[in-house]
């Protein structure tokens, strides 16, 4: 590992093997993934690649920790990691935008045409005439059964409160940080982690709830874009929530500056783009 700079205008590190590692990792749990859709049993490969993609991680980023402690980086990485954070949370955005977008898609074209809008289609006459075009609905074939829907003002409520709560929390966090005042910044950290942690229980509870109302991935349009969307959130969160308690963990060996800690602004970023996400989801999926 490379550890002087004197000689060079922005840090290269030496040569690594993290990003095959994290290749191969990353290959190996999709192709596991692949043969689970298709019933081919890929458990075993999905938990290997998972295995090794975590190891990875864990060495590469312990490693780039090393590198900053070290006061390696100067003016031009921390661009870079801005940059590249900033490009990150831009292709979560495009993620979300695609799924938010099957949703309308869905909700006000082909719902509404099955169900007779723009009759010089007539999907409705041909097709299903005796449909209804209703808001939740899994189709004219009715897919997976009835269903009871999720309503808004029980736990997706209390969930909004927790991610708004812990929005405030990590900004208090960061205050502290740049102000060096590592008591506030601890017990900030901390208040996020553990709202991001009781959101996920509530979660959990709130499927809980839908599958018992026969509420699944396979209740037609309903069911698939609830899942997809509130559960990729949920993986989200899980990530951020993980990503803030090993800030809290560094906070707590004396890591960061007032000056020198764009590891947690990427952190409380990232948190800030899910809590804005969520607000989306709770009124567009829940409320409307």
């Amino acid at each position: 590992m490379a550890t002087s700079t004197d000689k060079q205008h922005y840090f290269v590190p030496d040569t690594t093997i993290w990003p095959f590692l994290a290749s191969v990792g990353l290959t190996t749990l999709l192709m596991g993934f692949i043969n689970i859709l298709n019933d081919g049993g890929g458990k075993f490969l999905m938990l290997a690649g998972a295995v090794v993609l975590f190891f990875t991680f864990w060495r590469w980023f312990g490693e780039v920790i090393h590198e900053s402690e070290g006061r390696i980086y100067s003016s031009w990485e921390d661009k870079s990691f801005r940059l590249g954070m900033s490009w990150f949370i831009f292709s979560e955005v495009m993620f979300f935008a695609a799924f938010f977008g099957a949703l309308w898609y869905a909700r006000v074209l082909s719902v509404p045409w099955l169900g007779g809008a723009g009759e010089e289609f007539e999907t409705h006459k041909w097709l299903w005439n005796s449909y209804q075009a209703v808001w939740p609905t899994n189709g004219p074939a009715n897919v997976g059964g009835e269903f009871n829907v999720i309503g808004a003002w029980g736990l997706p409520l209390v969930n909004t409160l927790l991610l708004l709560a812990s929005g405030v929390t990590v900004t208090w966090a960061h205050h502290a940080l740049k102000h060096n005042n590592r008591k506030h910044l601890i017990w900030g950290l901390a208040a996020t982690v553990a709202l991001g942690f009781i959101f996920l229980f509530c979660q959990a509870l709130e499927y809980s709830h839908a599958y018992h109302g026969n509420l699944t991935l396979g209740s037609g349009i309903y069911g698939s874009t609830f899942f997809m969307l509130t559960g990729f959130h949920g993986m989200h969160v899980t990530l951020g929530a993980i990503i803030l308690l090993i800030v809290l963990i560094r906070s707590i060996r004396g890591h960061f500056t007032p000056k020198n800690h764009f590891a947690f602004e990427a952190a409380a970023w990232y948190w800030h783009f899910v809590d804005v996400v969520w607000l989306g989801l709770f009124i567009f999926v829940y409320i409307l």
